[in-house]
Parts: structure tokens; sequence; C-alpha cells
């Protein structure tokens, strides 16, 4: 069976065994997608990382999951607070790339439930593909900076 057909589920990140955390965390190919980190995560380090994530569903009444595809652990995504709004992140292994749309889809038809109105997604300038995102819903909203790395914004229009 292909990846494209099997199950999809979502988790909490606690579920996840960290030495997979550090298989995710320090992928050079991963890494080189997250301009706010360096590749360079301890297991102490991740496991607080687990945890702040974790907690962002206590905080907001949403967070991100770890995800799992045909039961393999395939990397995180979800929806974590950024200003007044909800940012959607999304990391997978490379192994899983090509599940982004899926992934994505799925996460979005979650909103309603959440409570959660207009979505933004913020992806460093080393992401060089966009047009995906006008399918799904979104346009450009402009740059932004975080931690003196800079991003392009999109929002949902609704």
């Amino acid at each position: 069976m292909n990846k494209q057909h099997m199950a999809l589920s979502l988790h909490r990140f606690c579920d996840v065994p960290v030495e997979d955390w550090l298989e995710l965390l320090n992928n050079p190919a991963v890494v080189r997608h997250m301009p706010l980190t360096h590749g360079n995560w301890t297991a102490r380090a991740a496991s607080d990382w687990v945890k702040g994530k974790d907690g962002q569903w206590l905080d907001h009444g949403y967070g991100p999951w770890s995800i799992r595809i045909g039961g393999q652990f395939a990397g995180w995504g979800g929806f974590q607070r950024e200003g007044e709004e909800a940012d959607l992140a999304l990391v997978l292994l490379p192994a899983y790339w090509g599940q982004g749309a899926r992934i994505f889809r799925h996460l979005m038809s979650l909103r309603a439930e959440l409570g959660i109105g207009p979505v933004s997604i913020l992806l460093p300038p080393s992401r060089s593909r966009f047009k995906g995102l006008a399918r799904l819903g979104f346009v450009f909203a402009g740059e932004v900076t975080y931690e003196d790395q800079r991003f392009l914004k999109f929002r949902t229009c609704g």
C-alpha cells in the first residue's frame, strides 16, 4: 500500500519517543527549512520542547499534533497562536514530504471544531514553491521577522 492510502492519525507530542523527535529535529534536510533551529538538539532540549508544544493546548484550546502515517512517525503539524490568529505549521520527515497537502487538508478540516478563524502560514524564504497555497485558499500577506529571521506570511481570507 502506498503512503497516499495509509491511515493518517494525530497524537500528543508526548506520545512520541524522544529518539523520533531527535531524528526529525536534527535532520539536515528538515533543518534547512527551519531557520529558528540549528539541528543540534539534545534529548533534554527535545523533551522540554515537546512539553511546550503539548502545553499550547491548555493555553489556547488548540495546538499542534504529532503525526503518524501507517502507524509510523511522520512529523508534526497543527495550529499555534501567533498574535491574534492561529498559525499552521507542518514539519515532516523527508520520506513524507509528498504527504503535505493531504495532511494540510486534514488539519484545516479541524478548524471549526477547534474554534479557529483565519489561519496564517509562515514560510522561510528557502521554500520556493508557493502556488499550492493559493489552491488551498491562502494569499500572500507580506513579510515578518522573528529572531532576526525573515519569513513570508500567507493568510486565509476567513
